[in-house]
């Protein structure tokens, strides 16, 4: 039997000999290499040239939009559609009641769901883990089932014609994600230091504050960064609970985007959407490390 033993080249470096295993070589590998850089290309492909297109046709005018070919050049560059679509279309109007709504119903979010985390984690009680699957049995009721009921009681509330019901239904529907991935976060908070402020005098406010606040802050950042996706994308409950166009958001703007005379201007149409698109992706590109290390964070217990 013949036993694979290293030999010394005349380089002074250590090979194999003719029996050895060393596994697929360079040569193997460059075909799969090409192939993954082929896959690679073909989904830029598909998720950029989208994007070029939206972008193109926003430069056309309705004319061009409507009598010429779907993939054909702007035949003249309409740069002032963004500035019609901002003004005429009420888009700076709609992106505003959009930040209304979605900015105070995200800070709600993240401070009951950081909190609720932080008490069922990190502190002793009884019941923590059923409190933890009421909060999880939340994520399973579909939004469409609650939109009615809901619609009543903010009519009986007086709350009908403010921007209050998109508030507060985005943080009720939010807040069960927002538990649970805070409290999988907090579990990879060490407990020792918890139990050095406690010896050191610290209350459960400060340790709150202080100390397990710091410690997920990216937490807090990947999971804001997702229900602000998820809320500033909303359309349904939007559509339910904006009954007048001084109260719309920006996807109810743009489902019911008119120019002058209540029709509809393709070109400013189209700009509005890449206003919307490119400056969610622009927030997206902006903070994808710091979503990285949140989403790895909470994968490992530490």
């Amino acid at each position: 039997m013949a036993i694979d033993t290293p030999v010394k080249t005349s380089a002074g470096r250590w090979s194999r000999g003719p029996s050895g295993n060393t596994g697929p070589s360079r040569r193997a590998r460059a075909p799969r290499r090409l192939w993954v850089k082929i896959v690679v290309t073909l989904l830029l492909v598909v998720e950029i040239y989208p994007l070029i297109w939206m972008f193109l046709t926003s430069l056309k005018s309705n004319d061009d939009y409507l009598n010429n070919s779907t993939w054909s050049l702007p035949t003249t560059w309409e740069w002032g559609n963004y500035s019609e679509a901002w003004t005429t279309g009420h888009l700076g109007l709609y992106v505003q009641n959009s930040l209304l709504a979605v900015l105070p119903a995200l800070a709600l979010m993240l401070l009951l769901g950081t909190a609720a985390g932080f008490a069922l984690q990190i502190m002793v009680w009884k019941g923590r883990s059923l409190t933890l699957l009421v909060f999880l049995a939340g994520m399973m009721v579909p939004p469409q089932m609650i939109l009615l009921p809901l619609f009543t009681v903010y009519f009986q509330a007086g709350l009908s014609g403010t921007l209050w019901p998109l508030i507060l239904t985005y943080t009720g529907t939010g807040l069960p994600l927002t538990v649970f991935m805070m409290a999988t976060y907090y579990r990879t908070v060490p407990r020792e230091l918890f139990e050095a402020a406690t010896i050191d005098g610290a209350g459960i406010l400060r340790a709150f504050w202080t100390i397990s606040v710091p410690l997920v802050r990216n937490a807090l950042l990947t999971v804001g960064l997702v229900q602000f996706f998820f809320i500033w994308n909303d359309l349904l409950i939007a559509l339910t609970f904006t009954n007048n166009q001084d109260l719309r958001t920006i996807q109810v703007g743009l489902l019911n985007f008119t120019g002058d005379f209540g029709a509809t201007q393709y070109g400013p149409l189209f700009a509005a959407i890449c206003i919307n698109v490119f400056g969610t992706l622009l927030i997206y590109l902006f903070l994808n490390q710091k979503v990285m290390k949140g989403l790895t964070s909470g994968a490992v217990k530490g």
